[in-house]
């Protein structure tokens, strides 16, 4: 695929007023929201969760892209339509998520490098078989008492270029997430130079491998301070930090960057991203690619009824979208 198309792509992934919704929880990871709420982890709930999330009604007015998991984009409606075509024919871009998650990094207590690069260059083809067109890979950068280390931060920069090189060769757009951990008792500052350490080493990486950065989109954390500091942030203070961090490591030829909602509450995950679109024009379209905070409540009502409650949790997907739809064009209210 020629660096045309896959700007094409990135660009339709970052439209104005659309983001993505991550799909692409690991089944260890489906299985611990599903016995949160009393579900029971069978391949069939999880597929009728994720028919039940793909087939919201007008769900592409706000969407424009959902990561899926290895699992979900082999599946089908119950009416044996593959979740791909219903996806392409709403007009939702389908993304796969490729990485095979963080592993201790030997020799760094704390440190944890993402792993799932051998054979990537045969699964990305398969995955563009099936009709995938983004990938997605998460590297994890934990705050602690004197990390995270450099080797840390180059070595899961290294790895996100070498993923991306590979999405490229093979005509998928890379999502690279470079996720700074909310976790922790540092402040906001401490988050802030984290932050702009990662990403700087980031993009040399991608430079270093030959990524073009016209067919690729980032995945960023928002600047906060840890769960556990104790510190409240103002909305606009997370949006000022987060902005100027991007501002000064972030090139402008980038497509554009989409947020992950991080821990933060659905509410302020929303309220941050409407915030830094106010303060724009930005170099790049701000967008979401939200996981939790777009599920979180149509999961609770599906849970009280799978068979009839379905209907009402499409509603809640559709008004999460369509609230972070508003945010991504800085017109969200709380009132909306």
């Amino acid at each position: 695929m020629s660096i045309e198309q896959l700007a094409e792509t990135a660009q339709a992934m970052v439209a104005a007023g659309k983001g993505i919704i991550a799909i692409d929880e690991s089944n260890n990871t489906i299985k611990k929201r599903f016995d949160g709420v009393g579900i029971a982890d069978s391949e069939e709930n999880r597929r009728a969760y994720r028919e039940l999330l793909l087939t919201t009604p007008k769900l592409g007015d706000y969407i424009s892209g959902a990561i899926l998991y290895d699992e979900t984009i082999r599946q089908s409606t119950k009416a044996g339509v593959p979740f791909t075509k219903v996806m392409l024919d709403n007009g939702i871009i389908p993304g796969i998520k490729v990485d095979k998650g963080p592993q201790p990094l030997a020799g760094f207590p704390g440190e944890v490098v993402t792993e799932g690069l051998d054979g990537l260059r045969e699964r990305l083809q398969e995955y563009y078989k099936l009709g995938a067109r983004f990938a997605k890979w998460r590297a994890v950068i934990n705050i602690g008492d004197d990390i995270p280390s450099g080797t840390c931060i180059e070595a899961n920069s290294h790895a996100l270029a070498r993923y991306a090189a590979l999405c490229q060769e093979a005509g998928l757009v890379p999502m690279v997430e470079p996720e700074v951990i909310m976790d922790g008792a540092h402040d906001i500052e401490t988050c802030y130079e984290v932050s702009e350490v990662v990403l700087r080493s980031l993009f040399d990486a991608l430079y270093q491998q030959s990524v073009m950065l016209e067919g690729t989109i980032l995945k960023a954390s928002m600047v906060l301070p840890g769960k556990d500091s104790g510190e409240q942030a103002s909305v606009e203070e997370v949006a000022e930090s987060t902005l100027m961090c991007l501002k000064s490591t972030v090139p402008a030829i980038l497509p554009g960057i989409v947020f992950l909602s991080g821990g933060q509450s659905d509410e302020d995950a929303t309220a941050h991203l409407d915030a830094m679109n106010r303060m724009g024009p930005n170099p790049w379209p701000l967008s979401f690619s939200y996981g939790r905070a777009m599920q979180s409540a149509a999961l609770k009502l599906w849970s009280q009824d799978l068979v009839n409650n379905v209907g009402k949790a499409q509603q809640t997907v559709f008004a999460r979208a369509r609230d972070n739809g508003l945010a991504a064009l800085g017109q969200w209210s709380q009132s909306s």
